[in-house]
């Protein structure tokens, strides 16, 4: 006859099942489905990303990434209007700063970032505390055709040289780098702080020399390649596409002074996955990211810790002394004077 067993036993057998079935709650958590992360960024240099960036966030965290391609304006148009489940948002600076007026993100909890610590201080809160910092800073110059051009361009004033006649081409006021530019006029017309009317009567003068306005970094390239232009304000983060199609090419911190050009990352308003956004911006500032990028010279570093040849610095945004060297726009005045400047450039520029 069997022996019957035990209660007790029956329990403890049970235990030890379930253990070795892996029943527990933390065994379920990190071995579930992987939670979704919208990121909402540009499509440039994609492959390289979801290879080097985000795949390796993702197999850490157990995070399946899913992208939002487009450039900057329509992307932030669909967080306005609510049309995408965005968490996280990579923008310029400047429209950044409209977002933030429209209220469309969170507040960041620093202290889940740090290696905030780690980046240039111009990176940490562009624009302001309470929100994200710049993962990488360009800077805004003067790229040209050495081999089009009669002498050096070394300054923004060379730009109105009349050996660029119809041979320029300079960004339009809607673009990131417009508002630069307009600056960069105020200083060529000898103002020490911006002057609206100087700047614009500058910008008339330099008329004749501008075969017509680009919006897209893209049409830069194919005008220069295709020797529609010969110079240009360029970003220098863009420069290698230049140079792979005319050697010639050459990039100018002009003497007068860069302009930073920085891209932010940001959470966007009511995301369910604030504390996994915020370990993912803390991801894309680590000094193995930051240096992977620089490498492959598709983003200038803003952490501290990178160190890099001078063959692997060229061409990128890099070192202490270069970003001290920038002009920095306040891009919330440049926001509340946008409409303005745009209604003006269209009547008095625009080509």
């Amino acid at each position: 006859m069997k022996k019957l067993l035990g209660a007790s036993t029956i329990v403890a057998l049970s235990t030890i099942a379930l253990t070795a079935c892996g029943g527990s709650d933390d065994s379920q958590g990190s071995t579930g489905s992987p939670t979704k992360l919208v990121v909402s960024t540009w499509g440039f240099s994609e492959d390289f990303f979801r290879e080097e960036v985000y795949a390796p966030f993702e197999k850490e965290h157990n995070v399946e990434i899913v992208l939002d391609i487009g450039n900057n304006a329509e992307r932030l148009n669909k967080i306005r209007q609510g049309t995408a489940d965005i968490d996280v948002v990579y923008l310029s600076d400047f429209y950044a700063q409209q977002a933030i007026n429209d209220d469309l993100f969170e507040k960041i909890d620093r202290s889940n970032i740090p290696n905030l610590e780690e980046i240039y201080d111009i990176a940490k809160a562009p624009l302001g505390e309470d929100y994200g910092p710049a993962y990488t800073i360009g800077q805004f110059g003067i790229a040209y055709n050495a081999d089009e051009i009669d002498g050096e361009i070394s300054s923004w004033a060379d730009l109105w040289n009349s050996n660029l006649a119809n041979n320029l081409t300079i960004p339009g006021i809607t673009t990131t780098t417009g508002p630069m530019f307009l600056d960069a006029a105020s200083k060529v017309a000898g103002e020490e702080s911006f002057n609206e009317d100087a700047a614009f009567a500058k910008l008339e003068e330099l008329s004749p020399n501008i075969v017509k306005e680009y919006d897209k970094t893209s049409d830069f390239v194919n005008m220069f390649t295709q020797g529609e232009i010969a110079a240009g304000p360029f970003m220098e983060m863009y420069f290698n596409d230049l140079k792979e199609a005319i050697p010639a090419a050459k990039f100018v911190a002009p003497s007068e002074g860069g302009y930073a050009v920085m891209n932010t990352v940001n959470i966007v308003k009511d995301s369910k996955n604030k504390e996994l956004a915020e370990e993912f911006i803390n991801f894309q500032l680590s000094k193995d990211i930051q240096e992977t990028t620089a490498k492959a010279k598709i983003d200038s570093p803003v952490n501290t810790t990178v160190e890099l040849t001078d063959e692997e610095a060229e061409g990128i945004t890099y070192g202490q002394d270069v970003i001290d060297g920038l002009n920095q726009l306040d891009m919330a005045e440049v926001n509340e004077n946008s409409a303005g400047w745009i209604e003006r450039w269209n009547q008095e520029i625009a080509k």
